[in-house]
C-alpha cells in the first residue's frame, strides 16, 4: 500500500477529465457564445498527428485555437482529433490528452496549466528527441514567459 496521496497525479486526470468534458459538449453542440480554446501542446509526446511541414515548424510544442472554423472535432478517452485550418489549408490534428500543456479559455478568464512532476517521462514520439520532461522544464525556464493578461477582456 502506498504511503502517500498522489495528489498530483489525481489533480492533473481531474483537469484532462475536465478537457474531455468540455470538448465532448463542443463536439455535440458547438462553442457556445464568445467561448473559444487555446490549446498549447507537446508535439513530441507519441500519439500526436501532425502534417510534416508543421512538425518541421513546431518541432517541441505547438499553440491551436479553437473558435471560428475547425471542422471533424471527434473526442475520444484519450485524445482528440481536429481539422484546422492553416492559411487557407485544412490539417487534421490528432492531440492526445497527455501531451496537453495548456488549455485557456480567455473568454471566461479559465486557463489549465499542467505542471510536470520531474520524475515523469512523457512517451515520446521514436524518431524525435527522448528528452526528458526535467530536461525540457529546464530549457523551458529559459524561454520567454508569457502573461495571459493580454487574453483578457
Amino acid at each position: 500500500m502506498n504511503k502517500n496521496i498522489d495528489y498530483g497525479t489525481l489533480m492533473h486526470k481531474a483537469m484532462r477529465t475536465l478537457i474531455f468534458d468540455v470538448l465532448k459538449d463542443v463536439e455535440k453542440n458547438g462553442l457556445p457564445g464568445e467561448h473559444h480554446f487555446f490549446i498549447t501542446f507537446d508535439t513530441t509526446v507519441e500519439g500526436v498527428e501532425i502534417s510534416e511541414w508543421l512538425r518541421q515548424r513546431y518541432p517541441e510544442e505547438m499553440t491551436i485555437v479553437i473558435q471560428h472554423w475547425f471542422d471533424g472535432l471527434d473526442v475520444k478517452k484519450d485524445g482528440f482529433n481536429i481539422i484546422l485550418n492553416f492559411g487557407d489549408q485544412p490539417e487534421p490534428l490528432v492531440i492526445p490528452f497527455l501531451s496537453i500543456l495548456t488549455f485557456v479559455d480567455p473568454s471566461v478568464e479559465f486557463g489549465l496549466r499542467f505542471e510536470q512532476n520531474e520524475d515523469v517521462e512523457l512517451p515520446r514520439v521514436s524518431d524525435m528527441d527522448q528528452t526528458t520532461v526535467k530536461e525540457k522544464e529546464i530549457s523551458k525556464k529559459k524561454g520567454d514567459v508569457v502573461s495571459l493578461d493580454s487574453f483578457r477582456k
